[in-house]
């Protein structure tokens, strides 16, 4: 099961740790949803989520301070005895020196950021949905061309590595090479990125492994794409017959998610990189509302019944 350590958590938001002398190795967050214990503060602890993140706003800080010291006793032992990860206060709140005190007893650590309750739970939600999502690897480039993500795939030296770097020469940015890790961020939305040992690498037969950020500078590089489109680079094959109008969609199946898909025949004198730049301005087209094979397929339809209205009328 994915996680993410609250060591990770607290460089990635910068909190500031108000339990020091807690130690924080070993804890992780395994799920990206989060919870603000209001219902609980309040004494309501049916369907609990206390393994969740814990966000506690300026709301329920308010409401924790209107408490008696004979409620705060009561709640806060009861609220602190749950399973919970650590907790997060939001807008620079500070807890009393009961909750601080009771939170260091039953070891939960507590961290604090100056960020809006609103605006640092969406983020963080994002985030953990990002690095918690299914993730799977494959054997590709992944490149952003013009804004597109194309998961460049194909047998090993058919040349995706080359294309990609023809690609970058052009202006456009590298993800990935050699292998993709591809994570599921939603129903709709798959996004590549690099293992961090290749990241910005780029492998080239003959030449041998290339720098890319190195080479080519900062703008050539990016850390994480959409894949948008997959191009299929395959040898080709006399006997096959390939699609030359485009009218019917192929698609790529990755973690359950479908990926408008290209299969391109490779022959010598083919440029890859121009095509590949034409597969993701065409697609980028359709999904503005225009697709060219259907407006080709139209105007035929349309010469075609008007060469047989011409037929009638001669009749």
């Amino acid at each position: 099961m994915a996680s993410v350590s609250l060591k990770k958590i607290i460089d990635k938001f910068k909190l500031e740790n108000l339990t020091p002398e807690l130690g924080i190795k070993g804890i992780k967050i395994t799920q990206p949803d989060i919870n603000r214990p209001a219902l609980q503060l309040a004494g309501y602890f049916e369907h609990y989520e206390a393994t969740r993140l814990q966000i506690i706003g300026f709301v329920e800080y308010t409401y924790m301070e209107s408490l008696s010291q004979e409620q705060k006793e009561d709640i806060y032992e009861k609220l602190l005895s749950c399973p919970i990860p650590f907790i997060i206060f939001c807008r620079e709140l500070k807890p009393d020196e009961l909750f601080l005190k009771k939170a260091i007893e039953k070891k939960i650590p507590l961290l604090m950021t100056q960020k809006a309750t609103s605006a640092f739970s969406a983020e963080v939600v994002r985030w953990l949905n990002v690095q918690l999502a299914p993730c799977i690897s494959v054997h590709g480039v992944l490149v952003d061309v013009y804004g597109e993500g194309l998961l460049i795939t194909g047998e090993s030296g058919i040349g995706k590595s080359e294309a990609a770097l023809e690609l970058i020469k052009r202006g456009h940015r590298l993800v990935t090479d050699d292998v993709v890790e591809i994570r599921k961020v939603s129903e709709d939305t798959l996004v590549g990125s690099a293992p961090d040992i290749t990241k910005h690498f780029i492998e080239i037969r003959g030449i041998g492994i290339v720098d890319v950020k190195t080479l080519y500078g900062v703008s050539s590089v990016k850390d994480t794409s959409q894949i948008d489109l997959v191009i299929r680079l395959e040898d080709w094959s006399k006997d096959k017959e390939y699609d030359r109008l485009g009218l019917e969609e192929e698609y790529a199946d990755y973690l359950g998610n479908k990926v408008a898909c290209h299969s391109i025949p490779i022959r010598p004198g083919r440029n890859l990189a121009v095509i590949c730049e034409s597969a993701a301005v065409n697609h980028r087209q359709k999904k503005m509302g225009y697709n060219a094979a259907q407006e080709l397929y139209q105007r035929v339809q349309n010469s075609l019944a008007k060469g047989r209205g011409d037929d009638d009328d001669d009749e």
